[in-house]
């Protein structure tokens, strides 16, 4: 399991280790397909800003998922631990690695019209479709 102390947290082999300056407690869900499909179901992202210092790096694999941004897990086990924006640099992080942030609270929902049927939130967020999301990527390439 994933250990975490206040905006420090590890991959669950302990190979790579995070410190995060900021963490923004106002976390986006991506139901995307490529999220959907590296974890078996909605990603719950952190913004964490550009800030961050990896230590294990050598156990870090990037996967270029998309125009505008990169993915990042432990080679060793798997632990997912970044989606980075190529032109701003800044890191969105899973949720599950700094659960005891203060304050969270899901804001945003990416991708809404590609939510699967077979699972639903019971709080309302604001919702950005996947032309309202390529939209707002492409401009920023």
């Amino acid at each position: 399991m994933s250990k975490s102390v206040g905006n420090v947290a590890n991959c669950l082999c302990g190979s790579v280790k995070i410190r995060v300056k900021n963490i923004d407690p106002k976390f986006t869900v991506c139901h995307c397909s490529s999220c959907q499909t590296w974890g078996g179901g909605p990603l719950f992202m952190l913004q964490c800003g550009t800030d961050v210092v990896f230590e294990g790096k050598e156990s870090i694999k990037e996967y270029e998922s998309s125009a505008w941004a990169s993915r990042g897990f432990c080679s060793k086990c798997g632990t997912h631990l970044f989606s980075r924006f190529k032109k701003t640099g800044t890191y969105n992080m899973p949720v599950g690695l700094f659960p005891t942030t203060e304050g969270l609270e899901m804001t945003m929902q990416y991708f809404s019209d590609l939510k699967p049927d077979y699972y639903c939130f019971s709080n309302e967020t604001a919702e950005m479709t996947e032309a309202e999301i390529y939209a707002h990527f492409s401009s920023q390439l």
